[in-house]
């Protein structure tokens, strides 16, 4: 199992992996750049160049993650170039790290015609990857339903990709927490999501999955992350995840709290367990 942890690149990418390997992972997860900002970085080709090297050696995984103010369904023009050109910077710094892709959220928009935040998510999505020439990827995560309801279910997802010029260069990330306190994952329907996704095509291009426990029960709308078995989900709901087909071989990343009591090392030895079991 490709299994590992948020990890801070506050000492580099190189660091980042490094740091990844010592609490047991084998694949990881990193902003490219501040997560509060949109600003480009201009970052050292030296330090992703070795990063990329020793995941290849190492047999490591990783993804990239936007920074949290990015928005794909934005309304002001200046800020839908400023949002690209942000976007483009993450994928290039992915890309030479070696990564999979960059996860971005689902758009939000909160207008009166939600039909303008899909075509503003679509437009967004175009002006991005027309620019995009490398090998990866853009991973589009669903999201939990606080503030928008917009990006919950598996067709929204499935069918944005479909209406963009450039779906082969657009994948998914599965976010559990969100997934179940959006009420899409109840927690007992799992096998019917499969179908559904199977259908639909979703499962075809998942490329990741953020693998959290959720604070709040199922359609409760609110983005809480919990430990993994420790919040409404639970350790059974957990394990039967881990265990379908839909996911194998997939990178699996906790986004969870970690603290002396309770580490990142210590949670990705539980989920090995849980997978196990």
């Amino acid at each position: 199992m490709k299994l590992g942890s948020h990890v801070t690149i506050s000492n580099g990418y190189l660091a980042a992996a490094k740091a990844a390997v010592k609490l047991g992972a084998n694949a990881f997860q990193y902003f490219p750049k501040n997560p509060r900002s949109l600003s480009l970085k201009a970052y050292d080709h030296r330090d992703t160049d070795a990063c990329a090297r020793f995941c290849q050696e190492q047999g490591l995984v990783s993804i990239a993650h936007t920074p949290y103010t990015t928005n794909l369904s934005i309304e002001d023009p200046e800020m839908q170039q400023v949002m690209a050109s942000s976007i483009l910077n993450d994928l290039d710094i992915a890309e030479a790290c070696g990564s999979i892709g960059v996860v971005v959220h689902f758009g939000k928009y909160k207008g009166p015609d939600p039909l303008q935040g899909y075509k503003l998510m679509i437009d967004m999505l175009n002006n991005v990857l027309m620019n995009w020439k490398g090998k990866a990827l853009l991973l589009i995560e669903n999201n939990a339903g606080q503030g928008v309801k917009m990006g919950l279910t598996l067709e929204e997802l499935v069918q944005i990709r479909k209406l963009t010029d450039y779906p082969d260069k657009i994948g998914f990330c599965f976010d559990t927490c969100h997934a179940f306190a959006s009420g899409l994952w109840t927690g007992h329907n799992w096998t019917t999501i499969m179908e559904k996704g199977i259908e639909l095509g979703y499962f075809t291009n998942l490329k990741a999955i953020h693998l959290n426990d959720s604070v709040y029960p199922s359609s409760s709308f609110r983005d809480r992350h919990a430990n993994v078995g420790k919040g409404c989900i639970g350790e059974n709901n957990i394990k039967e995840f881990l265990r379908s087909t839909v996911i194998k071989d997939l990178p699996i990343i906790l986004e969870t709290p970690s603290s002396k009591e309770y580490s990142h090392l210590e949670e990705i030895k539980c989920v090995h367990t849980l997978a196990a079991n």
